[in-house]
């Protein structure tokens, strides 16, 4: 796929797909006439970029951090960083409030949904009568 169909489906503009490239996150192909030429794969990854980058991580850690994300394997890690751990923690921590707050709007929608639907069936029910 082009780079643009890549920043459609991911929501990433081309510019910073190219940053992506330049920081060593991922390899497109290229075509004989030297245009990128991005595989389907590309789109999840470039998702899980994104995610990482938004959570304030940067993209010399992120490059560390993209293996562990398909598959399981043993980590090493040599020479972090001062201070990576603490801000890994702190991320880690952040995403877990997150998902506990999208959780709870999640089951509140559910649960407002569940009420439209058994209106409706009591509606239909009384009309039925």
């Amino acid at each position: 796929m082009r780079i643009g169909e890549l920043a459609a489906r991911t929501g990433v503009p081309p510019r910073m797909l190219r940053y992506y490239e330049e920081q060593g996150l991922f390899t497109p192909n290229r075509l004989a006439n030297g245009y990128r030429d991005y595989d389907e794969y590309l789109v999840d990854r470039v998702r899980k970029i994104r995610g990482l980058i938004d959570a304030g991580i940067p993209t010399r850690i992120v490059a560390d951090i993209l293996p562990c994300l398909h598959r399981s394997r043993t980590i090493v890690v040599q020479d972090a960083e001062p201070g990576l751990r603490e801000l890994l923690a702190v991320e880690r921590d952040r995403m877990t409030e997150k998902i506990a707050f999208l959780t709870q709007n999640r089951d509140a929608i559910t649960a407002y949904i569940d009420a439209i639907d058994a209106s409706h069936d009591h509606t239909r029910d009384r009309l039925a009568s």
